[in-house]
């Protein structure tokens, strides 16, 4: 633990190092280089596939001597830069589908190449993207199709399958039969998405059973009943529950959590840090680190939107984004109301690469927030 102590120092000091040379560097840097970057973050990641050494499974991290790096954590910030060029250079407001196609293939990219990697939390991130493409109007239809394909992905797992689908078929009828006009005008249309929903609750098992790791199954499973394997698959989330529960009001004070102290709580430095700060600080520290983190999206928000160039204003809101996944997933799963997929607390948990990846997202913002006056409005 000391020794972790004494390497954390050390990339805190890079890391100070870093801010400087984001700080210096040429603002135009980031919109002149984002394609260079992201296209050679994609090639970054074709070796991480094929030359990293496995651990735990996954092949993601780089070894360079003493010190391993992941590549997935710095793609974030190279396709938040080329989506936003990409944006700002044609001013998109999603008229045609070639500009969509466009944009979801930067978005994609990247997570497709961790997940064949055999890292699937880190891909989740990307999806956090499209808050802020909505904010640059991308239709909000597309955001609650995607949530209700999530919803029903889910109640396919916990409910019959034939019930889901007589339940949702009641659903289009009622709705069919309250207008005729949509069933004059959008019958095909229902019938697509009864086909469609029908498709998605009939094709669970299969990619459950076939296209999920046993390690992802298990994650599933242990967020659907996280009682059924307390001592086995749900250890994890049951023990950190059990230490923020612990930690009352104003915790037990610092250093002083029996369930974190005694190692009860596996990767209590990493993932499930989060569960130390609710042992040892209790409610009232939990609170104070929440609010912390709002007060910090909300400062990101206001400098986006205070930003000359569409550029700078969707990286903006791609770097609030990518935050706010970061902080609700960590917290969640660590209450047992997200699945444990490996995401890092922003500048909390131990690691350089997290500590890395949030700095160069954090204050390239700064910089280009130093000269925004000097942008044209496109």
């Amino acid at each position: 633990m000391a020794f972790n102590w004494f390497k954390q120092l050390l990339w805190i000091a890079t890391a100070v190092v870093l801010v400087v040379v984001l700080l210096v560097v040429d603002y135009k840097a980031y919109d002149t280089l984002a394609y260079a970057m992201y296209g050679g973050m994609i090639v970054l990641l074709l070796i991480t596939m094929f030359v990293a050494r496995p651990i735990a499974g996954s092949r993601s991290w780089l070894e360079l001597g003493p010190v391993r790096l992941q590549p997935a954590e710095f793609a974030k910030f190279t396709t938040a830069l080329a989506a936003s060029r990409f944006m700002a250079s044609i001013n998109l407001r999603y008229q045609n589908w070639r500009d969509q196609l466009v944009l979801a293939g930067i978005t994609l990219l990247p997570p497709l190449l961790i997940v064949a990697s055999n890292e699937s939390g880190q891909a989740l991130v990307f999806g956090a993207l499209l808050l802020a493409y909505f904010r640059e109007g991308m239709s909000p239809l597309i955001l609650l199709l995607l949530a209700a394909a999530a919803v029903i992905l889910v109640l396919a797992l916990l409910v019959p399958k034939l019930w889901l689908i007589a339940a949702f078929t009641l659903i289009l009828l009622a709705v069919l039969g309250l207008s005729r006009r949509i069933l004059r005008h959008h019958l095909p249309l229902a019938v697509g998405v009864w086909v469609a929903v029908a498709g998605m609750v009939v094709g669970v098992d299969f990619f459950y059973n076939n296209l999920l790791q046993p390690h992802q199954r298990q994650r599933i499973e242990i967020l659907i009943n996280p009682s059924a394997d307390p001592l086995g698959k749900g250890w994890n989330v049951t023990q950190s529950k059990i230490a923020i529960g612990s930690g009352g009001l104003l915790g037990k004070g610092f250093l002083q959590g029996t369930q974190t102290k005694f190692d009860f709580v596996p990767e209590q430095s990493t993932d499930f840090i989060f569960c130390t700060v609710g042992e040892e600080f209790g409610w009232a520290g939990s609170f104070v680190v929440i609010l912390l983190y709002l007060v910090l999206l909300w400062r990101i928000i206001h400098v986006a939107e205070r930003q000359k160039s569409v550029f700078g204003r969707t990286y903006g809101y791609c770097v609030a984004s990518v935050l706010f996944f970061h902080m609700t997933v960590n917290m969640g799963m660590t209450i047992g109301l997200a699945p444990v997929v490996g995401i890092p607390l922003p500048f909390f948990s131990y690691g350089g690469s997290s500590l890395w990846s949030f700095t160069i997202l954090l204050f390239s913002l700064l910089a280009l927030d130093a000269y925004r006056k000097q942008d044209l409005v496109r």
